[in-house]
């Protein structure tokens, strides 16, 4: 099967066009994706650069070859901002202006415009270089777990590949312009790759966008808005998960003393910042493996793994008085204190389903909690069991 290089640069310039709108009509529903703006300008103008391009023959050489690659180099620098843009950077356009104005500068030596090689060399070095810093910047953010980053990575870096190979080839087998500069197996070749990778970065890009806007919505939805913490579903999901897993297990019952009256006395605002503080606190002194949630209201819960029954009553000790400790010198009769039930699962549970175990710890929690709260608030109150003792 023949391909034509003419037809190719037409559909190329269709695709191209096409895919851009997509970007942007993408955009204009989410206008705080401001890379999806940016992505769109880059294929426009990746478009209108194979459409000069196209034109090699019936325009002056120096719009279908120097204008043509100084466009095709800024929308492979405008890729790159764009992904800068979606990690949280600072978009640049210098360096594409530099990188544009050095090949316009390159294209006014005769002897550099009359040898293909040496345009092929430049054009293709800085189209690669912004492929390179663009699988660089999404390399780069890969602590955000997003399923498309790594084809989007990978994508980029075969691309930069496939226009630094172009480099050494020029200097062995350097393309051939005659008789008719269209029709050439170099141009061929790029266009066919120009339109997969097209297709490619195209079904990339949409899906990390899409992939972050749902982890966003189940950040949300797990986490609780005034304190930070993990709401009430996403703790009892995660609870439950790492029972399933087995192990040791202690849960943990916090509720705030007498927080009806902070916020009768001192108003609501400060009854949100105890929340706040509480929380900020006690996820401080927490281990990482910890399981810590907002159940509700003053209530909350934390799932500690891996230690013995004393050590979590140790644990569940330092951390109510670390919270008596808080103070706010602008509210000096302002005292936090915190009752803890504490809990482990009984002998024998270890074959009961995970939501059940869950369920039985929470009850037995909330029981030593409440005979907590009768004897006095402002202590840990361990749920019977023979291997804890009452501090």
């Amino acid at each position: 099967m023949l391909l034509d290089a003419s037809t190719l640069l037409l559909v190329t310039v269709i695709l191209t066009f096409m895919v851009g709108s997509l970007f942007l009509l993408s955009w204009s529903q989410a206008r705080h994706v401001h890379a999806l703006a940016i992505w769109g300008v880059a294929h426009i103008t990746g478009a209108m650069a194979s459409a000069l391009l196209s034109l090699r023959g019936m325009i002056p050489d120096w719009v279908s070859i120097g204008v043509a690659n100084g466009v095709m180099i800024g929308a492979y620098g405008l890729i790159w901002t764009g992904t800068r843009a979606f990690e949280g950077r600072r978009a640049r356009f210098v360096p594409i202006a530099v990188a544009i104005a050095l090949w316009g500068t390159s294209c006014l030596v005769p002897a550099f415009f009359a040898s293909v090689p040496a345009r092929v060399m430049l054009a293709s070095s800085l189209a690669g270089g912004f492929c390179l810093l663009a699988a660089r910047e999404i390399w780069r953010a890969r602590a955000e777990p997003l399923v498309s980053r790594y084809p989007g990575v990978a994508l980029l870096l075969i691309y930069t590949f496939a226009y630094w190979i172009r480099v050494p080839l020029a200097l062995v087998a350097p393309p051939q312009t005659k008789p008719n500069p269209l029709q050439t197996p170099w141009l061929t070749i790029l266009c066919l790759a120009g339109m997969l990778f097209t297709l490619a970065i195209a079904f990339v890009f949409m899906s990390l966008t899409k992939e972050r806007a749902e982890r966003l919505q189940r950040l949300a939805a797990d986490t609780d808005a005034l304190t930070g913490i993990l709401s009430r579903r996403a703790f009892v999901a995660r609870a439950e998960t790492a029972l399933g897993e087995g192990g040791t297990f202690t849960l943990l019952l916090f509720d705030l003393d007498h927080f009806k009256r902070i916020n009768d006395r001192h108003g609501h605002a400060v009854g949100d910042g105890v929340l706040v503080g509480f929380c900020h606190t006690v996820s401080a002194l927490l281990p990482g493996s910890a399981i810590f949630g907002r159940m509700g209201g003053e209530e909350f819960a934390c799932l500690l793994r891996g230690l013995t029954p004393e050590e979590a009553l140790t644990k569940a000790e330092f951390l109510r008085r670390a919270v008596a400790r808080i103070a706010v010198p602008e509210l000096p009769h302002l005292a936090i204190g915190v009752s803890i039930g504490l809990a482990v699962p009984e002998e024998g549970s270890a074959a009961v389903a995970s939501g059940r175990r869950l369920d039985a710890l929470l009850s037995r929690a909330d029981a030593a909690l409440y005979q907590a709260k009768r004897n006095g608030r402002g202590r840990t109150e361990p749920a019977p069991h023979p291997l804890l003792r009452v501090a």
